[in-house]
């Protein structure tokens, strides 16, 4: 008599349920992981815009704001009677060299720009915020700079970039004192993934003591 070893049926059936929860269990395991992924990829949308954002508040408040022989940004007048035609003042500022002041020139000579924009006289660089207005770029591109979709298969976000003249009630856009800079993150379909804004003030810069030792 020849004996033969085989599965009994119970251990037959646990190996065909064991079977079937791997195999559902695997493309779940996969759809988990791809939201994952894009997940992260749209943190790093968000963190890139507001990279971007802090990048733009670097540069100065306007293509005027910066006299000529200087690299410090001073306020620009934005009515007749801004600032003090004698100390060249604003309410509030303090008369000491070095501190926020006004430009020499006053509003009858120079204004913040009407038009924000990248200037033609800019020979293509950017020296003031709102020379990015209405820049659109895209987030993902490979080493050739050719734009791609991230990883090759995921969204392809973009990056819209507006400045403004802001209109909080009592200080208005028509005074062109306050400027808005929104960064918007849009994916591939168009749809907004997020969007930040911050504002810059048109108050000059201050200067600092130096010594020579």
């Amino acid at each position: 008599m020849v004996r033969r070893y085989a599965f009994t049926m119970i251990e037959l059936i646990f190996a065909i349920v064991v079977i079937s929860i791997t195999v559902i269990s695997l493309p779940m395991m996969n759809q988990a992981i791809s939201k994952g992924i894009d997940t992260n990829l749209v943190q790093e949308a968000i963190f890139a815009s507001s990279g971007k954002l802090n990048e733009i508040l670097t540069y100065q408040w306007d293509e005027n704001s910066t006299p000529n022989n200087s690299i410090y940004s001073q306020v620009i007048w934005t009515s007749v009677n801004d600032c003090n035609q004698t100390t060249k003042r604003r309410s509030g500022h303090i008369f000491e060299q070095k501190h926020r002041r006004c430009l020499d020139n006053n509003f009858s000579v120079v204004q913040p720009t009407a038009v924000l924009g990248f200037e033609a006289t800019d020979n293509g660089i950017y020296n003031d915020m709102d020379d990015f207005n209405n820049v659109s770029v895209h987030l993902f591109i490979d080493n050739s700079g050719v734009v791609t979709s991230a990883e090759g298969y995921k969204n392809n976000y973009t990056m819209e970039i507006n400045v403004s003249y802001a209109d909080f009630n009592e200080t208005t856009a028509a005074s062109k004192n306050m400027k808005r800079v929104d960064i918007t993150i849009k994916n591939s379909d168009g749809n907004i993934t997020t969007k930040l804004h911050t504002y810059s003030a048109n108050i000059g810069e201050v200067d600092y003591a130096k010594r020579s030792f």
